[in-house]
């Protein structure tokens, strides 16, 4: 008997379920893919640069331990925002508001919507917002798919940083003596490089059409997967609020003074910082992580509560934890081994005034695999790439945005930074890589044809 559609999905869904293919029979866990490819450049390295066996190690070590502050911060932003997820106050305020949402569709439209405009403020900010909001809508919501819910989300993450004042090469490219200021001899603003009309006219067309495809690719009901997770903690936050008041130390433990004055010192930085660095200026990963983080001296309003809530997420930070410092590790070996360097330059030496920024974004989408750092990344292929450029003749700004969707593409097969959704979450790379890869090449195709068609017309 043939399936109808509602059994099987629609054209769309049985398209990118040819990449679940893949998911299930041969994407590992993320750490494993982080090992792995650790192997691959290890080896590529040896064979492409001569590098001796024992200099790639040293490499490999020296650049695990660039990225312990980074590692850090991650784990908090984790362990943070899960617990602000989590609180009773923050469930029934998010609850409400999906409440008046009452279909799939519109779900992942709202989701989206909302995860532009985080974008804007911060990838990290957009990222575990959208998965708060994604854990709500699938509680509230029969026949949604959480792991499609979750790539949704991320994509609007990865698509803004293409339009978004906080973009690292934007923001460095904008700072006095920066590493490419011998080309301009000038600061390029963001009016220039971020807010041109041709840029602008490829990320909105670029944000609607992802938006449209991930409504219009329908799973069939017997796919959906809601969000695992129980309301456990809600429990548990009443059993943390219960102390023991009767002597000196079980009223501190239980004091809601102590909790509110650490509060208001945080309220005091955050006020702060906006008064005098702005909004946009200040929105650093530290910042982020405090504002969780006063927000949360108020949800959990006492020492005991505080610790138990954040103590009780700790364990969803351990995969961020190992992950970052080998990822930095791969990264030193590209580019002290100079790997990067002659991916870069092989892909540039055959590209004209007209293909360079194709070739150029299409190089960074493949170093982006294995040094999965914007900044870090730039810092390699941005010289190479506005040199060749010089010679070829082609527009700098065109090349230099380029770059920055390149960067961001592959991220959607390159898993660095959607591991502290699923860790929040408990949701396993399998589950979402499929639907990841799937937006990817879509994004590829899109891309390619943008970068030599709206700079055409603009």
């Amino acid at each position: 008997m043939t399936q109808s559609k509602q059994e099987r999905g629609n054209l769309l869904w049985r398209f990118s379920q040819k990449f679940q293919f893949a998911a299930d029979k041969i994407i590992p866990d993320s750490m494993v893919f982080c090992l792995i490819l650790t192997f691959i450049v290890f080896v590529a390295a040896l064979i492409g640069t001569g590098t001796s066996p024992v200099d790639l190690c040293v490499y490999w070590f020296d650049g695990m331990w660039t990225q312990l502050s980074f590692a850090m911060q991650m784990s908090l932003m984790v362990v943070i925002c899960a617990a602000t997820a989590n609180s009773k106050y923050v469930l029934h305020a998010v609850n409400r508001l999906a409440s008046y949402i009452r279909t799939p569709g519109v779900a992942m439209c709202v989701l989206m919507i909302w995860g532009y405009f985080a974008s804007f403020i911060n990838w990290a900010f957009c990222t575990m917002s959208c998965t708060v909001f994604a854990i709500a809508l699938a509680k509230r919501i029969k026949g949604i798919h959480f792991p499609m819910m979750i790539v949704a989300g991320y994509c609007t993450s990865c698509l803004g940083q293409t339009l978004s004042p906080t973009c690292a090469v934007y923001g460095l490219l904008a700072t006095e003596d920066n590493l490419v200021y011998d080309f301009f001899g000038r600061t390029l603003s963001q009016a220039e490089t971020v807010y041109n009309p041709a840029n602008v006219a490829m990320f909105l067309t670029l944000a609607i059409l992802t938006m449209i495809l991930a409504v219009v690719t329908r799973p069939p009901v017997s796919a959906g997967i809601s969000y695992a997770a129980d309301d456990a903690a809600l429990d548990k936050e009443a059993e943390w609020m219960k102390v023991d008041r009767s002597s000196p130390a079980g009223r501190m433990n239980g004091s809601r003074i102590i909790m509110w004055l650490i509060g208001i010192m945080g309220i005091v930085v955050i006020v702060h910082e906006f008064a005098t660095k702005g909004f946009l200026g200040a929105l650093s990963l530290n910042f982020i992580i405090t504002f969780f983080l006063t927000i949360n001296c108020f949800l959990y309003s006492t020492p005991t509560a505080f610790i138990g809530a954040h103590k009780d997420s700790m364990h969803l930070a351990t995969e961020v934890m190992f992950q970052f410092p080998f990822y930095g590790g791969i990264s030193g070996i590209m580019s002290s081994s100079g790997l990067a360097s002659i991916v870069v330059s092989g892909l540039v030496s055959i590209s004209n005034a007209q293909t360079l920024p194709m070739v150029g974004y299409l190089c960074a989408a493949v170093v982006n695999l294995f040094i999965p750092s914007q900044s870090g990344q730039f810092i390699v292929q941005g010289p190479l790439l506005l040199e060749a450029a010089q010679k070829v003749g082609a527009d700098m700004i065109t090349v230099i945005n380029g770059f920055v969707y390149g960067d961001q593409v592959t991220n959607l097969i390159q898993p660095l930074y959607i591991i502290p959704a699923l860790a929040m979450t408990g949701t396993k790379l399998k589950d979402v890589w499929g639907f990841m890869a799937f937006m990817c090449v879509f994004w590829l195709v899109f891309t390619v044809a943008g970068l030599m068609i709206f700079p055409a017309i603009f």
